[in-house]
């Protein structure tokens, strides 16, 4: 009887601490999106009244009234979806080959990989900058997604999820004399799916959110993406005198992002608790 009443209150603490980190976790995001609905004339004087009037849409027209803020849409579309798409590819490929193929030196080339972790992406801007700038590649696609494809974190994530899958499917197939090509496509890249989601959509959250690299390589304004050519919008004084503009741009940058992870967050639960998803 006490055993149970121990589990009971044990359950019942974990359960407030899960909702009192969800409550911090969320509260800043509310902030953010109440203060886009403000004036910037209302904000200069206070932001501690978030759910009361005055409430404007004058943030976001700014916003869709700048003229090539679809272009810098349409290029962070192109850039993520692409990088993702690519991504997702190579790092199945490399993670199957780690997983399930014997060949010389496959360990020190899969800690060679591992050790791409440790390094800083900013460690590596000014070598990646001076090969594009010699290839003349910069203010192009091309320059915005291969940097951004070797991905460490992919490759082990899916080499470790392709050991989950028994062998035994496999060995199956090749008794029907399938090609080790054709078993990855057909039998183990379906199973691969809570995985190749989950890596998807981390891979499309940076890709989206990304500043530094096309900072760095996009000079020309209609080479821009969208956190960058927002970022170009913003005056000196933004944070003073635009808040409700700077919040709006928050908001309008992280929808797409949203949506994704809307669709998709079943896929991110399986992946996690090692469920396949139905």
């Amino acid at each position: 009887m006490h055993l149970k009443v121990g589990n009971k209150f044990g359950d019942r603490l974990i359960l407030a601490a899960v909702i009192a980190l969800a409550i911090a976790w969320i509260a800043p995001l509310v902030w953010v999106f109440a203060l886009s609905f403000k004036p910037d004339e209302f904000l200069a004087q206070r932001t501690d009244v978030m759910l009361s009037p005055p409430f404007t849409l004058k943030n976001y027209l700014n916003i869709l009234g700048t003229s090539q803020v679809f272009g810098w849409t349409i290029n962070s579309l192109i850039v993520a979806c692409t990088q993702t798409l690519a991504t997702l590819l190579l790092a199945s490929l490399a993670g199957y080959g780690f997983a399930r193929t014997e060949f010389r030196g496959k360990n020190v080339l899969f800690f060679i990989v591992l050790a791409g972790l440790a390094v800083p992406e900013q460690a590596i801007i000014v070598p990646l900058h001076a090969m594009f700038a010699d290839l003349q590649m910069h203010n192009t696609y091309s320059a915005l997604v291969l940097p951004r494809l070797a991905l460490p974190f992919g490759v082990f994530l899916m080499t470790q999820y392709f050991k989950a899958i028994p062998k035994d499917i496999e060995e199956a197939a090749m008794l029907d004399n399938a090609s080790r090509l054709k078993i990855f496509f057909r039998v183990i890249l379906p199973l691969s799916i809570p995985a190749q989601a989950t890596l998807g959509i981390f891979t499309f959250l940076n890709a989206w959110n990304d500043y530094l690299w096309p900072l760095v390589s996009a000079s020309n304004p209609e080479m821009y993406t969208l956190t960058l050519g927002l970022a170009s919008t913003q005056t000196n004084f933004a944070q003073s005198e635009g808040l409700g503009f700077l919040m709006a741009q928050a908001v309008f940058a992280s929808l797409p992002v949203f949506i994704v992870y809307l669709f998709f967050q079943k896929y991110i639960v399986a992946a996690v608790s090692g469920k396949t998803v139905r």
